[in-house]
């Protein structure tokens, strides 16, 4: 007699991929189980039975494999009427994953490893239309790193509020929590939690207690059960990675937190004028004078690529050096720089010593310049125009009351343990930079290496120093600074959400100034496209009170200079 139909709560935990009503199978007398649903693959000989139980497979009769409830129709949903029909290509630099289907219309899903939520708690929200999956190592993970006060513990405890936020009212989980719920409406997906069993067989070289191989079975066991869907995993360890695609399985980091593809894209501040700008530009120019400072306002098609507080530079027979001060279609304001390369404008005993020098100097000199960001690579001199143009209007010009200076602390080989004595001590082996270039400033070079006058450079250095604190980034949460001039070194080693902590403690009348060289990123989990530098600099460009600089030259000592171009 022929078969009695499969139920149909057995057709949808079986096959995600589609919703069509089982069949009647035809064959009298099967040994194996036929499938009754398009694109379900025949399983192990079974006798056919319609009293499975819910969520199990038949399969090999020493093995039960269960499989996730998710639910077939929303697995099955295309994208939404609302999605760009270019996010499948531009997939890998908006939301974290290539496409590795060309042409594929169908949502993914992505599977995320714990690193990547402790990296950006945010990263639920970051894949439009596709769906989320959490193993449930992942939670385990989670839970283990929750305690302390590490950026990893405030991750993780971010991380675990967004899901409470998101299971709330939700009485059934099995069948996916909408991502939007909490207001985010680029996503439109569903999170899924891992409610049951998954297992897959692997490799026996891998161990199975070990977490990342747990959560390799599961993104196994999905992909095996979505034939008609991609399953990636997402992951910032590369490792896990690897082996993820040595076993056949989509595996991609995630690139939402970066800012650039390529470093090079990165906005330096200067823009070098074409040789035939005045032809195309010299006409209907109008000039005028205003606080020692000449003002050119000039029409051309170049000019709407100009950004506000750009350096501009022509080299020809009629040079200029200049700032954009406004820019509005094909018109712009250009105004004349001060040349700090001459002796009568130094700075602290300090000229600028080339061109890009001479811009930094413009920005750290301007009072309606709040944001200064500097990038260069080592003996550009960053350091050291930074603070001489601070000591400049801190004891001369008056204009701010101290010098206020953190970097991350971290180390490039073997930590060293704790330190004793105040929060300033124990910050000084950080701050030899700031050491080595005291030194350089409060020396003249008239008694230089002679040994005259030590006690009047010391009196001077002890003066500095009471105008000098040396801050840690572990408290700076909840204070305001006024009046200050605020130097963040090494910020290249600073998370965006870090260097949005240290930005937001400016208050009225306070200069902020970001140094650091993103070739030198020792932070782990980041790159040059996610670096907290970068974030700023790409964030910041364009807005009137703000300006950036990247120094091309090194000035240190032809022997740096020479390691830098070869080593």
């Amino acid at each position: 007699m022929p078969l009695p139909k499969l139920p149909s709560r057995l057709a949808t935990v079986l096959d995600l991929d589609s919703i069509e009503p089982a069949k009647p199978v035809v064959n009298a007398a099967p040994k194996t189980l036929q499938p009754a649903l398009p694109g379900l693959k025949a399983e192990s000989s079974a006798p056919a039975t319609a009293a499975l139980p819910v969520g199990t497979v038949p399969g090999s009769p020493s093995k039960t494999a269960t499989v996730a409830r998710l639910p077939a129709a929303r697995l099955n949903e295309p994208s939404p009427k609302s999605t760009k029909k270019k996010a499948a290509n531009q997939h890998a630099a908006r939301t974290g994953a290539s496409s590795r289907r060309a042409g594929s219309t169908k949502t993914k899903i992505f599977v995320l490893d714990t690193n990547v939520l402790l990296h950006d708690p945010s990263s639920l929200f970051r894949f439009e239309e596709h769906d989320v999956f959490l193993p449930m190592m992942t939670l385990e993970e989670l839970d283990h790193h929750k305690k302390g006060m590490s950026e990893v513990a405030r991750n993780a405890r971010q991380v675990s509020r967004s899901l409470d936020a998101l299971v709330e009212n939700s009485e059934v989980i099995e069948t996916g929590v909408v991502l939007s719920k909490l207001g985010n409406k680029d996503a439109s997906g569903k999170l899924f939690f891992q409610t049951t069993t998954l297992s897959s067989e692997l490799p026996l070289e891998l161990p199975v207690g070990k977490a990342d191989n747990q959560i390799l079975g599961v993104v196994k066991a999905l992909h095996e059960r979505h034939d008609a869907r991609e399953v990636v995993l997402v992951s910032k360890d590369i490792n896990m990675r690897l082996k993820a695609r040595a076993l056949g399985l989509p595996a991609e980091d995630y690139f939402n937190d970066h800012v650039l593809e390529d470093s090079d894209l990165l906005y330096t501040g200067i823009m070098s004028l074409p040789e035939d700008f005045w032809q195309r530009h010299g006409k209907d120019v109008e000039s005028w004078q205003q606080g020692g400072i000449t003002f050119y306002r000039i029409h051309g098609p170049l000019c709407h690529q100009f950004m506000v507080n750009q350096f501009v530079y022509f080299e020809g027979a009629l040079p200029l050096y200049a700032q954009v001060r406004e820019v509005s279609g094909k018109t712009a304001v250009l105004a004349t720089l001060r040349d700090y390369t001459h002796a009568k404008n130094n700075v602290w005993g300090v000229t600028a010593r080339n061109r890009e020098q001479n811009f930094a100097l413009n920005l750290l000199m301007d009072p309606d310049c709040d944001f200064v960001s500097l990038l260069g690579q080592a003996g550009t001199g960053k350091t050291l125009l930074t603070l001489a143009a601070g000591l400049t209007q801190v004891l001369e010009t008056k204009r701010y009351t101290e010098i206020i200076m953190t970097r991350v602390t971290v180390s490039v080989g073997e930590d060293i343990g704790f330190l004793p004595g105040t929060e300033e001590e124990k910050m000084l082996p950080w701050m030899g930079a700031l050491e080595d270039n005291l030194d350089v400033l409060n020396m003249s070079d008239a008694d230089a290496g002679t040994g005259s006058n030590d006690w009047g450079r010391a009196a001077t250095m002890d003066l500095i120093r009471s105008r000098i604190k040396v801050k840690s980034l572990n408290f700076m949460r909840g204070r305001t600074f006024l009046n200050k001039y605020l130097i963040i070194d090494e910020a290249q080693n600073l998370t965006p959400k870090q260097m949005k902590t240290l930005i937001t403690r400016a208050g009225p009348g306070t200069k902020v100034v970001c140094l650091g060289n993103i070739a030198q990123i020792d932070t782990p989990y980041l790159t040059e496209g996610s670096s907290g530098l970068t974030f700023v600099v790409d964030r910041f460009k364009g807005w009137p009170h703000s300006g950036h600089i990247t120094l091309q030259r090194g000035e240190r000592s032809r022997l740096a200079d020479y390691a830098g171009d070869v080593l």
